[in-house]
């Protein structure tokens, strides 16, 4: 096998970063452990825009939604973007993304077509013949839905049929449906996509072991992401009445923006951010039952356990195969999730810790040390040029993302002092851009007076919004300034000056 180091890219859909054993200890995540103490652990760590598509298309092209174009989910990522799958097919990696794409929207339109989208989404014998390369990767095997959602099809529905589940479509929705299922699915756990996900995956490691290549593989599952769905044992792992659940402080939502307050509300009207007839994510009530928010959680969990379980086996596979020393693997997540905290659930735009920040662990035996937890603040944006670094390659300039290699080898010496996590539904109230560096974070709306404004050493909670504080103006007006002067900073262009005209 050469020596040219493999890179194993897992990730999860809408996980909150305490959302694994070493942060909360209900949580068994024993594959996940086994990375942390093999690895590191990163504290904060956070996502380049919380949403699905101009995430997962930030961690392959090492830009901000903003410059790359996918700038929120229903928008395509085009298709001639620079990826790091691309350039590292370019040299010679046996390159896959196994799972989860969400490049591309559920709707095609001529000037923006998908392939993710219905009819193609469940025409079989187009994906039979399909397998890439897709953004550079050159083998793929995707996997569209979550829970029981009519968008099972595409690679995962052939294999379920090769598997023998011939009516598979029994366990899905109904185009005309429009509810899920909840918490216990009839699905078979042999049949479910976390298991698609984590086989899949071990094949196109094994494929690439056997030509004696390295191997750059991306194994994206689709869950924790709702609806809370999933087969048994892991439906029912988590006792709802083992769940803490976390709490309002009261009055904390009175110095935020209006539509915060306007969650608690049975039936709100959010008609004044609405400027298309694509309703906002989060623009709802969030109001929920107790005893159903405690079994929520704990499905989730179990969702999440079941794919450790999925990870396990993948790592014990670099283990047999005798290639786990030569592999870097990355674990995070594409952003958060609310599990009721600020009286929130899900996600939208709301840049609390709990969905911008994304649990993180990385593992490279001899170069990543052991055992360690690092502050050292990261990017999703950043997972690009680190593995083209480790690859030894040359990091493209119009990547905006910092390589991590440094850090990672030696935690002490931080790559970045500051995150930046974009946010635009629409181009006016409900666009939004944050900063955070060690200690503060500020929110800034397009067009509007107010913000937030937070200190997370005094008030890891952010229940005080200090935005409109008079005593810490000072402090608004040199974070405004740090804001301006990171946005000049991830200006970046394709090619370098090389003539005076």
């Amino acid at each position: 096998m050469s020596r040219t180091p493999n890179i194993l890219l897992i990730t999860t859909d809408q996980q909150h970063y305490a959302a694994i054993g070493r942060k909360t200890e209900l949580v068994k995540t024993p594959a996940l452990d086994r990375l942390a103490d093999e690895g590191m652990l990163f504290d904060r760590a956070y996502c380049a825009n919380p949403l699905c598509s101009p995430s997962r298309a930030s961690i392959i092209t090492g830009q901000y939604p903003s410059m790359h174009g996918c700038w929120t989910i229903g928008t395509k990522l085009d298709e001639d973007r620079q990826t790091v799958g691309q350039l590292l097919t370019e040299a010679g990696y046996a390159t896959s993304l196994i799972g989860k794409a969400h490049f591309q929207p559920l709707s095609s339109l001529p000037d923006q077509t998908s392939l993710e989208a219905p009819p193609t989404l469940r025409d079989l014998d187009f994906w039979r013949g399909f397998s890439g390369p897709y953004y550079g990767f050159e083998h793929i095997e995707l996997a569209r839905n979550h829970g029981d959602e009519f968008w099972a099809g595409q690679h995962y529905a052939i294999w379920m049929e090769e598997k023998g589940l011939s009516n598979w479509r029994d366990y899905f929705q109904d185009e005309s449906e429009t509810a899920s299922r909840l918490h216990s699915w009839d699905l078979p756990e042999q049949f479910h996509y976390t298991t698609f996900v984590g086989e899949r995956s071990v094949a196109a490691i094994e494929a690439a072991v056997d030509a004696d290549t390295p191997f750059f593989t991306w194994a994206s599952f689709q869950d924790p992401h709702p609806p809370y769905l999933v087969p048994e044992p892991w439906a029912s792992m988590y006792d709802p009445a083992d769940i803490e659940l976390p709490h309002m402080e009261p009055g904390e939502l009175d110095l935020m923006p209006e539509w915060f307050r306007k969650t608690q509300e049975g039936a709100p009207d959010f008609s004044a951010w609405q400027e298309t007839p694509f309703q906002n994510h989060g623009f709802e009530s969030h109001l929920i039952d107790e005893q159903a928010l405690r079994k929520n959680i704990a499905v989730y969990y179990g969702m999440i356990s079941f794919i450790d379980h999925e990870i396990g086996r993948i790592l014990d596979r670099l283990d047999s195969l005798g290639v786990a020393e030569n592999t870097l693997v990355v674990f995070t997540s594409d952003h958060g999730h609310f599990l009721g905290q600020h009286g929130l659930i899900a996600k939208g735009p709301f840049h609390y810790e709990d969905l911008v920040r994304v649990p993180m662990l990385a593992r490279f035996p001899g170069r990543i040390p052991a055992g360690v937890s690092t502050t050292a603040m990261q990017s999703l944006v950043d997972l690009a040029p680190t593995f083209l670094q480790f690859a030894g390659l040359d990091i493209p300039l119009d990547m905006q993302g910092i390589s991590q290699v440094s850090t990672w080898k030696t935690p002490s010496t931080p790559a970045r002092g500051h995150a930046i996590v974009e946010n635009r539904h629409q181009p006016t109230k409900v666009h939004l851009r944050t900063y955070v560096d060690e200690r503060y974070k500020l929110t800034r709306y397009r067009d509007q007076p107010y913000g937030d404004l937070f200190d997370l050493l005094d008030d890891p909670g952010e229940t005080h919004n200090l935005y409109d504080d008079p005593s810490k103006r000072a402090l608004r007006g040199q974070l405004a300034e740090d804001l301006t002067n990171a946005e000049l900073r991830r200006e970046v262009s394709k090619y370098p000056r090389i003539a005076r005209a």
